[in-house]
């Protein structure tokens, strides 16, 4: 995939535009999150590190001919999203549990990101400009959201270490593509991934809330584990009898 055109260019312009513009918010969701919680600096400078991070990768990976301008609204909704979610990332990498008032903090903020998650697509389809980088990009935000909010329950100590295999599943089976490339086959869409995809989001955050007793914290993450296992076998079994044939 060709990288964004120059700076310089008219369209790179309105790239760089709209990825000031989310920075903006980055910065005051990172300070607010920073203030509201009693954070150290290197809260923020993590956060930071996370937000140059993505806009690196979106400049060095947004096509040309992307429908514009910019980014185009649909993938806006989905760089916005993003950027709500850098205090999650930081958070994840934070040393120390969250108390009760950043688990708060962090479910509210990862619920307002993934009731967006279907409002870039939506935008996506009523104007026609559905794209591969559109779609990746929603993508891996989602995923990277469910690894942060992994760890984050893995840490809070109601669930064992087991729990990271939500959010590390998806990865492994990129890597696992790499090496056994009848795996990396691309896959038909599929409603049962969107909703095994929500379900994962809904379970941590049910096993990260404050007033969930350990045990049941337990079971619900089990139950998200079993379905994006049996789901991920699916996608499997597809790949691999497609390469058979």
């Amino acid at each position: 995939m060709a990288p964004v055109d120059q700076p310089g260019t008219r369209h790179g312009r309105r790239v760089l535009g709209d990825l000031t513009a989310a920075l903006v918010l980055a910065l005051g969701v990172l300070g607010g999150t920073w203030r509201l919680l009693a954070l150290p600096a290197s809260f923020a400078l993590i956060g930071i590190a996370f937000y140059v991070s993505l806009a690196g990768l979106v400049l060095w990976t947004l096509p040309r001919d992307l429908p514009g301008p910019g980014m185009g609204p649909a993938n806006r909704v989905t760089l916005g999203r993003a950027t709500l979610a850098v205090p999650v990332f930081a958070l994840s990498l934070q040393p120390g549990a969250l108390g009760p008032t950043g688990q708060w903090f962090v479910m509210v903020l990862s619920t307002v990101v993934l009731i967006l998650d279907g409002l870039d697509g939506r935008i996506a389809r009523l104007r026609d400009m559905q794209t591969s980088f559109g779609a990746r990009f929603d993508m891996e935000v989602d995923a990277a959201l469910i690894m942060a909010l992994a760890v984050l329950v893995w840490r809070s100590g109601r669930v064992g270490p087991w729990v990271l295999l939500i959010g590390l599943m998806r990865y492994a089976f990129v890597v696992a593509a790499r090496i056994w490339p009848a795996l990396g086959a691309e896959l038909p869409p599929s409603m049962r991934r969107k909703v095994v995809c929500v379900i994962q989001g809904a379970v941590l955050l049910v096993a990260l809330g404050p007033i969930i007793p350990g045990g049941m914290a337990v079971v619900v993450a089990a139950a998200g584990l079993a379905a994006l296992s049996y789901s991920f076998g699916v996608d499997v079994r597809w790949t691999l009898r497609t390469r058979a044939r």
